[in-house]
């Protein structure tokens, strides 16, 4: 349990996720207005009058956005309600042209119920994290602050987008239930959890730097062992890993000294400086009350029948989780190297490729990745894995060149040291297959007993001297010898069967 230290004892925290992320579609939740709302499009550009609240458009709800939450939700293993309700939440901000954000609301039933996924916990243990709802909303416009000295613009391309918000659960009737999220780094994995399984599904890109995954952090905290449940805070929009754990981290301290100075924490809603990595109070926390939620009267109940479940059940690909646990199953991979290579769908996709139908390769691709790749992401494309054209002037690694340098190996064709120069002629951009390059360049390696023997037996020959002191129990100087016999075999000797003669000769 990752625990905090205090004046005169330890703390641990409560952590809840609200995560907010924008979902994949052609047209926005409620209008057919266009939802791609990238930089580059000119502002106010991608909006309908639905979207800005003109009088008398009337929404209209996207399906393809409901199955995509279906989707997630079936991800999340979660229940999907069969009957739901939308909801007019009320509150006024100019980047919300309506007055109110149409949600679901949280007395209703919400599209996606209860839920679950599994994390690595701190204790490298897998851990289950409860999902308590998802909920389908319209996402608000762009508030730009920076284009006039004395104005603001709003930017309304974002308004309306559909996003879906997955709500962690707190156990409050069962305290001893630890399935909630208690520390910054299981709150990052958490997160990265939700963005590959949203990923893999195609639901969304959810990018945090470009905004189309954001997360509300609630932490509260309290003495180590205890079951009590106390007052939380709420971290508006974040959307970086990095400083969502800058954040808890901070926010954590700043309760446990207000406790261990005799006050106590109000429920408010934070806002957090990247300059200074503090958190600060912004207001007091809204409840549902305040929102004056009620039924929006221009949608009807959403209905969802067990056939579109199951029919999107049915299409659904491989989940991060499931792909990891093949991979250690069937590969002998390391939870570390699985869970590495199923950072996102494109290197998983990737390494299943560069496996192909033979699973021995499995660990040296994985190595080769890990290690190698992974350090070079200019020399290889994840998202294009089948792809062997050029890019730019950087040489492309592809799945079957990776494959074929391991197959080399395990064939005796090269060495390892012969592996990494084929490599690395790869990285500076020379053409060809590995097996081209190792022929071009000579490097095929020397596997002939009979060749091989003769060099060993020359170099025994011209080093008396070191022979003797082998004899007389120096048996170090086995090296001196293999060194020798590669040097003379311009290092294309297999060291396997150098080694074994050498035995065989001075023993």
């Amino acid at each position: 349990m990752f625990t905090i230290k205090g004046k005169t004892t330890d703390w641990e925290l409560v952590i809840g996720l609200e995560t907010h992320i924008e979902v994949l579609s052609n047209s926005k939740l409620f209008s057919g207005a266009s939802a791609d709302y990238n930089p580059t499009i000119s502002p106010n550009t991608q909006v309908s009058m639905v979207d800005v609240a003109m009088p008398g458009m009337l929404p209209v709800l996207n399906e393809f956005c409901v199955e995509q939450a279906i989707k997630m939700g079936l991800g999340l293993n979660a229940e999907i309600s069969r009957r739901s309700k939308f909801a007019r939440k009320q509150y006024f901000y100019p980047d919300l042209p309506q007055g109110y954000q149409i949600s679901q609301p949280a007395e209703e039933p919400p599209i996606v119920g209860r839920g679950w996924v599994e994390i690595m916990g701190d204790d490298g243990k897998q851990k289950k994290i409860l999902i308590e709802r998802a909920h389908l909303e319209q996402d608000a416009g762009k508030l730009k602050h920076d284009v006039h000295p004395t104005k603001s613009f709003a930017d309304y391309n974002r308004t309306g987008v559909a996003l879906l918000e997955i709500v962690t659960f707190l156990d409050t009737k069962n305290p001893e239930n630890n399935s909630y999220i208690s520390s910054p780094d299981e709150a990052e994995r958490y997160l990265r959890e939700i963005r590959e399984i949203a990923r893999a599904l195609g639901v969304s890109k959810a990018n945090m730097e470009e905004g189309s995954m954001r997360a509300d952090i609630n932490v509260s905290v309290r003495p180590a062992g205890s079951n009590e449940f106390r007052t939380r805070t709420e971290t508006k929009n974040m959307v970086s890993f990095k400083f969502i754990k800058s954040a808890i981290e901070y926010e954590a301290r700043r309760q446990i000294e207000i406790y261990e100075n005799g006050g106590t924490v109000s429920q408010d809603t934070m806002r957090y400086s990247q300059a200074d990595g503090t958190t600060s109070v912004m207001r007091s926390k809204e409840d549902a009350l305040d929102y004056r939620y009620f039924p929006d009267p221009d949608l009807l109940p959403l209905e969802i029948s067990e056939e579109t479940i199951e029919r999107i059940r049915s299409n659904m690909p491989e989940l991060p989780a499931a792909t990891r646990a093949r991979y250690v199953h069937d590969f002998g991979l390391s939870e570390y190297d699985a869970a590495r290579l199923t950072e996102t769908t494109d290197i998983s996709k990737w390494f299943d490729a560069a496996v192909g139908n033979n699973p021995k390769r499995a660990k040296s691709i994985a190595n080769w990745m890990i290690s190698e790749l992974f350090a070079h992401p200019e020399n290889w494309d994840a998202k294009n894995a089948l792809d062997t054209s050029e890019q730019g002037t950087a040489r492309i690694i592809t799945p079957s060149d990776l494959a074929e340098l391991v197959d080399m190996i395990a064939e005796n064709a090269i060495n390892g040291k012969q592996a990494k120069e084929i490599f690395i002629k790869m990285l500076d951009g020379e053409t060809g297959t590995p097996r081209a390059i190792a022929e071009k360049f000579g490097m095929q390696q020397i596997t002939d007993t009979t060749a091989i023997e003769s060099v060993v037996d020359d170099v025994i020959a011209k080093n008396a001297p070191q022979v003797e002191q082998y004899k007389s129990g120096k048996t170090g100087l086995l090296g001196f010898f293999v060194g020798a016999v590669m040097k003379s075999t311009g290092g294309k000797a297999n060291p396997t069967v150098v080694n074994e003669l050498l035995h065989k000769k001075l023993d």
